[in-house]
C-alpha cells in the first residue's frame, strides 16, 4: 500500500487525522477518561488503574504528548500529565462541525 498523499487535503483534515490516529487505541482512551474524570493532572496512578505494565503506559502517554493531546510537568521524581486545553478545544471543534455536518437524510441508500 503507498503512502498517503497528505498535501492533497487541507490542513484541517490533516490535523484531525493526525489528533484521531494518537487517540485510535482503547489504552488511549482509557488513559483520557481517567484524566478528564480527575479534572486535575494525574502523577502516576495510571499502572494499578488500568492494569498495564509501566513501559506500555509510557508509550501510550508519549503518543498522546507528541500528538499535544496532552502535556506533561515534572513534579519530583515523577511526571504528572493533564489536557491541553488548546488541542482539547481544537478537537472538540473539528469534531462537533465534522458530527453535526450530517444531516440525517432519510432517502439515502
Amino acid at each position: 500500500m503507498g503512502l498517503t498523499k497528505t498535501e492533497i487535503f487541507t490542513e484541517e483534515q490533516n490535523q484531525m487525522a493526525a489528533l484521531l490516529k494518537a487517540m485510535a487505541h482503547p489504552a488511549r482512551i482509557a488513559i483520557l477518561q481517567r484524566i478528564l474524570k480527575s479534572n486535575t493532572c494525574i502523577c502516576g496512578d495510571l499502572v494499578e488503574e488500568l492494569g498495564l505494565a509501566q513501559a506500555t503506559i509510557s508509550q501510550h502517554l508519549k503518543e498522546l504528548k507528541n500528538a499535544g493531546i496532552i502535556q506533561g510537568t515534572i513534579e519530583g521524581v515523577s511526571i504528572c500529565y493533564c489536557i491541553e486545553p488548546k488541542t482539547w478545544k481544537l478537537l472538540q471543534t473539528q469534531l462537533g462541525h465534522f458530527f453535526a455536518s450530517y444531516k440525517g437524510e432519510q432517502n439515502c441508500c
